[in-house]
């Protein structure tokens, strides 16, 4: 690189003009070279239930309204909103000295209401023996969702895990036996026992379990930097804890185990423990 002396100096400037300009070139040598803008893409819904897909530099920081959000090693991140999460989030994206900032608003929605009577009542207020049961179950689960995998396996895509009638949505707000529930986080699909069951992403399976007392037969898929679905009330299982799965891969098939009252495939998407539509990532289910 030339030193700033052999700079050929403009003609016809005065000593002053000319002085300033050496100032100006003597600054911009020492300063280096100039960094180029983080990239930042982003892509899906910015709405309550809603899954967002990014993109940024290999080695960035990301967080999302002040609390890190985890990304590969490729500069993959995800960001999810729950069901009351409506409002504006701040996304910042940092890398050496410069920084991105998105704001994202994300969009209120309104959750419908269901009634479901006539379940056994020991479904609804577990005895003393089901709930330790249950909470056998739930440390189990919980076990396999200590780890998640650092590649984003989601990125070959998402395809609805079964065909038919959606009988149970994202976010409504469940009365069973006339008794309120916590909201039904997950998508219902009815059709007869047997129906196939497949990943709705590639990943890991990281939890097979043969009858839980509200599940039933269930599996549970981790897709990479804590995005996991999860699959109940199977009648049968077709994959074991450890198997790598894609888009599309059987994994089971319907039926009606656990906490059912006719044969339905109940699958549900969480990034981290943030409960996501399924509907809002998969779009309408093909005919």
């Amino acid at each position: 690189m030339e030193s700033v002396d052999r700079v050929p100096l403009p003609r016809g400037r005065g000593r002053g003009q000319v002085r300033g300009l050496l100032l100006f070139l003597l600054s911009m040598l020492l300063a280096g070279p100039v960094q180029a803008e983080i990239p930042l893409a982003l892509s899906g819904t910015a709405a309550e239930g809603g899954l967002m897909l990014g993109k940024t530099a290999p080695g960035a920081t990301v967080t999302l309204d002040g609390a890190a959000v985890r990304t590969s090693s490729d500069g993959d991140f995800l960001l999810g909103f729950g069901r009351d999460a409506a409002g504006t989030k701040r996304l910042e994206v940092t890398l050496g000295h410069e920084k991105a900032v998105r704001e994202i608003a994300v969009a209120d929605r309104t959750f419908r209401i269901e009634r479901i009577d006539g379940l056994p009542k020991k479904k609804v207020t577990p005895d003393p023996e089901a709930l330790a049961r249950i909470k056998e179950e739930k440390a189990e689960m919980d076990a396999a969702k200590k780890t998640t995998d650092a590649a984003a396996s989601y990125l070959g895509g998402f395809q609805w895990p079964a065909r038919g009638r959606l009988s149970g949505v994202y976010g409504s707000q469940r009365i069973l036996n006339g008794q309120p529930r916590r909201p039904h986080y997950g998508t219902d699909v009815a059709a007869p026992v047997g129906t196939p069951v497949k990943a709705m992403a590639g990943g890991r399976v990281t939890f097979v379990h043969p009858g839980m007392f509200f599940n039933g037969k269930t599996v549970l898929i981790d897709h990479g930097l804590g995005l996991r679905s999860v699959y109940i009330h199977l009648s049968d299982t077709s994959v074991k804890a450890g198997d790598t799965v894609t888009a599309g891969t059987a994994i089971g098939a319907i039926g009606k185990t656990g906490r059912a009252t006719g044969p339905h495939l109940h699958f549900a998407l969480t990034l981290g423990s943030i409960p996501i539509d399924p509907e809002l990532v998969l779009g309408e289910m093909p005919k």
